[in-house]
């Protein structure tokens, strides 16, 4: 897409989210309430549907396209982390989802009328490690039965369908632990009560996240997504489209913090200078912008190797790796540049100040990260 749509797109967005200030994401915060209008309109405006082909409804563009929203809504002051896995999670739908499935949930996706945003895969005895996860999937005629748990399962109190993760062959009986695990479609509010259990976690970040509880859940058979037993290759091809409008996202956060604290360090007058005059104050925020600047290069270049359906593992990671630094180090810039007016609330900053700080965990740990190239770009020996 030529240069002149995207700064369209951008100003598209920018001008869906004024009419959102952040005086309303501030009485979200208060409430633990979820942006159902916000989200509502970023759906039917075309911005949350751009990956899904236009045989579907949606947009049929690029990753690329998919970014620069994520990045606008997190550099307006909005939380895209209320709504953003409906952009990968419908990736594995699109790529491994039978006829029927992508005929009968992608044009009610790109509509609104369904909603798509969980992603069930981490377990609380297992995090990251997907492989050994418990939650086991056995195939009883034409349904599956589904017993387990999952933890931090986000957004499912305000999702319509969820792609799970489950083992349907024991991990001893098969020779890679990567077999053996499959991927369902869950209808949400027809399991929810009916085997699946949904409890709220309390926690410090916006994410609306659950724990789950799988008693003898019943499915249609057909709920299957791709492949029995191939189901960790439909979740590792979201993984890379993930970790790349993460790294956007974080872009826009860091972006949001640097406007933020040099708009201030300019306007706040103290001993009768702007503050933003003294190199002290100054030069902190300047090398904020450097760093997320930087960091958006490596967001580019992924994205250009993930829309031309390149190898693109190694960038995904450091991207996400280097945006997410690079965000969470300007939200402490802007912290410190407005000082004790920072932890006031009216000043919106402690809220994205908490939002940005998970992605130095999720979706992906920065040690991971780290361990990944080490051993699969640098070629040296396996750290875990």
């Amino acid at each position: 897409m030529e240069n002149q749509d995207i700064e369209e797109i951008r100003q598209a967005v920018r001008q869906l989210c004024s009419n959102y200030s952040e005086d309303y994401w501030l009485g979200l915060d208060r409430t633990g309430g979820y942006p159902t209008d916000f989200v509502k309109e970023l759906t039917t405006s075309g911005f949350l549907t751009v990956l899904i082909p236009e045989e579907y409804g949606g947009a049929g563009l690029g990753l690329r396209e998919a970014c620069v929203v994520m990045e606008e809504v997190c550099r307006s002051g909005a939380h895209a982390g209320a709504c953003h896995a409906q952009m990968y999670v419908m990736g594995s739908v699109l790529r491994h989802g039978s006829d029927y499935q992508k005929k009968t949930y992608l044009p009610k996706i790109a509509a609104g009328e369904l909603r798509l945003q969980s992603f069930g895969v981490t377990e609380p005895t297992t995090g990251t490690d997907t492989t050994s996860l418990k939650t086991v999937a056995k195939k009883e005629g034409d349904e599956y039965v589904i017993n387990g748990q999952k933890v931090w399962i986000s957004r499912i109190e305000h999702s319509d369908l969820m792609v799970l993760l489950a083992r349907t062959t024991p991990q001893s009986e098969v020779s890679k632990k990567t077999d053996g695990l499959s991927a369902f479609l869950i209808d949400v509010q027809a399991a929810n009560g009916n085997g699946l259990t949904i409890q709220p976690i309390e926690s410090m970040i916006n994410h609306h996240s659950c724990e789950l509880f799988f008693d003898d859940l019943r499915i249609p058979a057909d709920n299957l997504l791709g492949e029995e037993g191939k189901g960790f290759r439909v979740i590792l091809d979201g993984m890379n489209a993930e970790r790349i409008l993460i790294a956007a996202e974080c872009i826009g956060d860091g972006r949001y913090f640097v406007d933020k604290a040099s708009a201030y360090a300019t306007n706040r007058i103290v001993f009768k200078r702007p503050i933003g005059q003294n190199q002290g104050v100054q030069f902190p925020i300047a090398r904020s912008y450097t760093q997320v600047e930087a960091a958006a290069l490596m967001v580019d270049k992924a994205v250009d190797l993930f829309d031309a359906g390149e190898p693109c593992g190694a960038e995904a990671n450091i991207a996400k790796l280097l945006a997410s630094e690079a965000s969470w180090q300007a939200g402490d810039v802007c912290m410190q540049t407005h000082g004790g007016f920072a932890f006031a609330k009216e000043y919106h900053i402690e809220r994205k100040f908490r939002e940005t700080r998970l992605y130095q965990i999720a979706p992906i740990s920065t040690n991971l990260i780290l361990s990944f190239v080490g051993e699969h770009v640098l070629k040296m020996p396996r750290s875990y």
